[in-house]
C-alpha cells in the first residue's frame, strides 16, 4: 500500500496537511547571517507654520463672512440698485445677527447717491466693514489691571458651556507671561470636572488654585480665596463660577450672594466682572448681557467660539445695544486663540476683506 501523502520521509515532499501546518518542514541549513537590508530613514513630519492672529481670525470668521459675502454677491450682480436689492441686503445682515439698527444704517449708506446705478459687491463689503468698525471701535478696549487693588479680583460669569474655565486659563496664562502673580479660584463647585480643569491650568502655568470639594458653598470659597490671595501678595485673583442660565432666578441669586460676600472682605471687589459669551447662541446672547449685567454688574465681555457659527455678527448687535467693553475674542481652543479685541480687524474679517496694511 502506498505511503500516505501526509507523511514525510527522507527525500520526500510534505503532503498537503504538512504544507499547511508546517509538518515535515526541513531545517534551514546553517550558514552566515544575511546581510542587513538598508532601510530609508523616516523623516519626522515638518510641523505646519504657525498662523498669524489675522489668519486665525479670518479663518474663524469664515463661516460668517462666507454667508454674508455670498449673499451680497448674489444680490449685487450687474443690476441697477433698487429698493428690492436694498431689502435683500438688509435681510442678509439681519440673518447674520448684526442687528436691525446696524443693518438699516448700512442699507442707508449703500443707497446714498447710488440709487439706480450699478454697484460692485466689493464696494458693498467695504461699506459693511466701515460701518461695523464704526460700531465696534468705541468698545474695543483692553482689560486694565489696576495696581491700586491688591489683589485685583476678576469674576468670570456666563451660561453653561460658554467657555468660562478655558477662558480663565488662557487669560491667566497671559497675565503670568507678563510677570504678574496670579491665583485662581475654582468657584464652579457644581462640577468636579471644572475644579479639576482649573487645577490643571494652575499646574500648567504655575499659579496656585484655591479649590474645595464638589458641592461646597461658592460664596464661602470666594471669601477664603480673597483672604488667601491677600495673604500671599497676589496681584490678580481670577474666580470661576458655575454656569447658570440667565432665566434661573435661584442661580442668579447665588451669583449675587458671591459678590455680596466678596464685598465683606473688600468692598470694591470684584474689580472686573467678565461675561463670557458663546457666539453660537446668536440672539440669545443679548438677553444674557442684559440679565448678567443687571445682576452681576458686568464690566466687560469675552466672545468665544466665533469659529463655530455663521452668525458672528451678534457681537456687533451687542455692542450697538449695550456699549460694553469687548476685551477679548476667541476663535479656537488653543492657548493663543484668545486675543485682545481689535475692531478694524474684526470688521474686515467679517466682511471678507483682506487685512488693511498700516
Amino acid at each position: 500500500m502506498a505511503e500516505d501523502d501526509t507523511t514525510t520521509g527522507a527525500g520526500k515532499r510534505p503532503g498537503l496537511l504538512g504544507r499547511l501546518f508546517g509538518g515535515g518542514r526541513a531545517e534551514a541549513p546553517a550558514g552566515p547571517a544575511p546581510e542587513p537590508v538598508a532601510v530609508e530613514p523616516v523623516f519626522a513630519e515638518v510641523p505646519a507654520p504657525r498662523l498669524s492672529w489675522w489668519q486665525r481670525l479670518k479663518g474663524g470668521l469664515a463661516r460668517s463672512s462666507s454667508a454674508i459675502g455670498q449673499g451680497i454677491a448674489d444680490v449685487f450682480t450687474k443690476r441697477k440698485l433698487d429698493g428690492g436689492m436694498l431689502d435683500d441686503l438688509e435681510d442678509i445682515l439681519i440673518r447674520a445677527d448684526l442687528g436691525i439698527a446696524t443693518a438699516t444704517r448700512i442699507r442707508d449708506v449703500v443707497s446714498k447717491g447710488r440709487y439706480d446705478k450699478e454697484i460692485d459687491p466689493e464696494e458693498v463689503k467695504a461699506i459693511l466693514a466701515e460701518e461695523v468698525e464704526r460700531v465696534l471701535a468705541p468698545v474695543a478696549r483692553p482689560l486694565e489691571i489696576s495696581n491700586d487693588a491688591k489683589p485685583f479680583v476678576i469674576l468670570v460669569v456666563g451660561v453653561n458651556g460658554s467657555g468660562k474655565t478655558t477662558t480663565i486659563g488662557k487669560l491667566a496664562s497671559t497675565l503670568v507671561g507678563q510677570g504678574r502673580k496670579v491665583m485662581l479660584a475654582a468657584g464652579d463647585t457644581f462640577r468636579a470636572a471644572a475644579i479639576e480643569q482649573l487645577q490643571i491650568w494652575g499646574q500648567r502655568i504655575g499659579a496656585p488654585v484655591v479649590a474645595r470639594g464638589q458641592g461646597s458653598d461658592a460664596a464661602s470659597l470666594a471669601f477664603e480665596a480673597l483672604r488667601e490671595a491677600r495673604d500671599a501678595g497676589t496681584e490678580v485673583l481670577i474666580m470661576d463660577t458655575a454656569g447658570r442660565l440667565q432665566n434661573r432666578t435661584e442661580l442668579m441669586a447665588e451669583l449675587e450672594k458671591i459678590i455680596r460676600v466678596m464685598r465683606k472682605s473688600d468692598e470694591s471687589a470684584p474689580h472686573a466682572v467678565l461675561l463670557v459669551l458663546d457666539a453660537t447662541v446668536g440672539q440669545n446672547a443679548l438677553s444674557q448681557v442684559e440679565i448678567f449685567g443687571r445682576v452681576a454688574g458686568v464690566t466687560g465681555l469675552v466672545m468665544t467660539k466665533l469659529d463655530g457659527t455663521a452668525r458672528g455678527g451678534i457681537l456687533v448687535a451687542i455692542s450697538e445695544k449695550f456699549a460694553l467693553p469687548v476685551h477679548f475674542i476667541g476663535v479656537g481652543e488653543g492657548v493663543d486663540d484668545l486675543e485682545p479685541f481689535e475692531a478694524r480687524d474684526f470688521a474686515r474679517a467679517i466682511a471678507g476683506l483682506e487685512q488693511e496694511q498700516p
